[in-house]
């Protein structure tokens, strides 16, 4: 028998979730679901995300509500459409041998006229973001004056991202009778003063200490030297073949930078941040969830409610402002009972916040020492043994080329076809790291910061002077749905230069200045000949005059010529070769993930799309 059962969950529901893998209960699940299931109190939940959280009220919701009535009888208040989505997908999977069970799912960045069409045609549970949610209620659309049950999931979170007076109106408008349920991993006073103001004696169970850290999660961190911080981070990467991981910055420009840094240097990586368009963001977490991205860049204000699963590492690029939000970051691996391991980079000023988190988490970081290019070497060599020791052979199609591949190797024996073929990965990883230097620093340095500047070929690189570099105007802009990773890949493809060659991307409306390394300009103009875009010849020329310079080079063009001008007096392009982005990159060997070999396409992550910043009013992006 499925322990959910002795829970007193019904037989259609424990059959439903055994097929979703749920064997054992997790212990917010065992402690909180008989409560729950009585219906008849307010409930503090207090437990770190990735504990099973949403089973521990979806459950509950299932057995106490009426399905042959079609009214909102449970509201569900979560702060990010991920999680909004996340939560929805899972109530619907746990009912699925039930009927007549309306869930419907209304967060930002949709079509509200259909979130309003699936409420009209009726519903039973509401999952909700506070901003779409309190749009809805102002147009009358929504009636909770039956609710029975409302739950804040990841209350904490709702009210760092300035959610509170949302909540306040959402829950103006349903009864004084019916009964809230509040989840949370932390518990900040503002958290206790929602409990203190809307519910009645709630019930509170507190799994392990309040604020702390999940058990499942290692804690270390490094230090190093502000100029070896971006090699530092490629070599753990590196020292992790498996990783799959997500990697927090504390601002959306250094996770821009950072990713399209690791895409130059042949990582599978992409960034999440605010300025991304709603179809941007479901491009990104798409291929992070199908795992044809290994790392994924992200601010904190984009991944709360981000909840995959397997998550390996979770890299602190930079440490947050708020020491809660680490808890938050940390939680996104070890999760469902896994292990994880959760890194936070760090320069030694910095030990004194490590403290503080340690002290806040209850738990003890451990020091860890850079890898050297020898070890990372050595991992990278035996974990390509170890996948072609693995490999799944498909004897039947492999089979018509063996003859041809034996005569091929007949002149070698067992051990030097061995060497030959570790040396086609391994040979690479010697090259970039023969010279690799020592990035451990002692905890008690100080004030190597200000003064000193680090290997280019180890660092993402910043905006100034690109010497050695050509810059180019394109007739393709934001306009066309290009974002600067999706640019950077459409260059790639069709001019076979590698991204190292690629230095930073201007990305305007309808056109976009980039530059490339000096021999690969004519490459790059060769290449852009005869390629069309929706119809519509490519143009490629030396920015020249179109953004203020001068060049002694008379301008490239590419078939089709042409093209309007935009912009300032005698039809220039105003691009002003100081005023765009920063410079993406980070050339010079770059790092080594993809064994297979495969070009990374459909990139997405920039600031295009006229998104909000983060720093304004938040919740507009839910």
């Amino acid at each position: 028998m499925n322990p959910f059962s002795t829970l007193g969950i019904r037989h259609d529901i424990v059959n439903a979730i055994t097929e979703l893998g749920f064997e054992n209960p997790t212990p917010i699940q065992e402690q909180s679901i008989p409560v729950l299931l009585s219906g008849s109190n307010d409930f503090v939940g207090l437990a770190q995300t990735g504990t099973g959280k949403t089973a521990a009220f979806g459950l509950p919701l299932l057995e106490l509500l009426d399905f042959e009535e079609n009214y909102p009888q449970a509201l569900i208040l979560c702060p990010t459409r991920e999680l909004c989505l996340q939560i929805t997908n899972d109530i619907k999977n746990y009912a699925k041998n039930m009927k007549n069970v309306q869930v419907v799912a209304v967060y930002g960045g949709a079509n509200i006229s259909d979130q309003l069409r699936q409420i009209k045609r009726g519903v039973q549970i509401v999952v909700a973001t506070p901003g779409r949610m309190l749009d809805i209620i102002n147009r009358k659309a929504i009636d909770f004056t039956q609710v029975q049950f409302v739950v804040l999931d990841e209350a904490d979170e709702m009210l760092n991202m300035g959610f509170q007076e949302d909540i306040d109106s959402i829950l103006s408008t349903t009864p004084d009778d019916k009964k809230t349920w509040l989840f949370s991993a932390t518990m900040p006073n503002e958290v206790r003063r929602i409990a203190k103001k809307y519910m009645t004696d709630p019930f509170e169970l507190t799994m392990g200490t309040k604020n702390t850290g999940n058990v499942n999660i290692e804690h270390e961190y490094y230090i190093v030297k502000a100029r070896d911080k971006y090699a530092a981070f490629k070599r753990i990467v590196d020292f992790n073949p498996e990783i799959f991981g997500i990697v927090f910055c504390r601002t959306k420009i250094e996770t821009q930078e950072i990713a399209e840094s690791l895409m130059k240097d042949g990582y599978n990586a992409d960034a999440l941040h605010g300025d991304l368009s709603q179809q941007q963001r479901d491009k990104v977490m798409k291929r992070y969830r199908d795992r044809s991205l290994q790392l994924l860049i992200a601010t904190d204000v984009a991944a709360r409610g981000i909840d995959v699963n397997d998550v390996t590492h979770v890299i602190n690029y930079s440490l947050p402002d708020e020491i809660e939000n680490y808890t938050h970051r940390s939680g996104r691996t070890g999760r469902a009972g896994k292990t994880g391991i959760s890194i936070a980079i760090i320069n030694s000023k910095e030990l004194g916040k490590i403290r503080h988190i340690e002290r806040t988490i209850g738990k003890q970081f451990t020091k860890a020492e850079i890898p050297t290019g020898f070890d990372v070497c050595e991992k990278q060599l035996f974990a390509l043994v170890h996948k072609v020791h693995n490999v799944e052979v498909n004897q039947e199609q492999i089979e018509q080329y063996i003859p041809r591949i034996m005569d091929e190797f007949k002149d070698l024996d067992k051990e030097e076809i061995i060497k030959r073929f570790a040396s086609l990965e391994f040979n690479r990883f010697l090259e970039y790291y023969s010279k690799a230097p020592d990035l451990n620093i002692s905890s008690d340095e100080r004030g190597f910061e200000r003064s000193e500047r680090g290997d280019r070929s180890e660092r993402p690189m910043r905006s100034g002077t690109s010497a050695g570099y050509t810059r180019l105007f394109m007739n393709l802009g934001s306009v066309d749905d290009f974002t600067r990773g999706d640019m950077l890949g459409f260059i790639c493809n069709n001019t076979k230069i590698s991204g190292k060659s690629v230095g930073k991307i201007d990305l305007k409306g309808v056109f976009t200045f980039f530059e490339v390394e000096d021999s690969a300009v004519n490459q790059v103009v060769e290449g852009f000949k005869s390629v069309d875009f929706q119809g519509r010849s490519v143009r490629i020329e030396l920015a020249g005059d179109r953004d203020g310079g001068s060049s002694e080079r008379g301008g490239y063009r590419g078939a089709g010529g042409g093209g309007r001008r935009e912009g300032g007096s005698g039809g220039g392009y105003r691009g002003g070769s100081g005023g765009g982005s920063r410079r993406e990159g980070g050339s010079g060997g770059g790092g080594f993930r993809d064994f297979s070999g495969k070009r990374r396409e459909d990139r997405s992550g920039s600031n295009a799309g006229g998104a909000r910043r983060e720093g304004g009013d938040r919740r507009r992006r839910i």
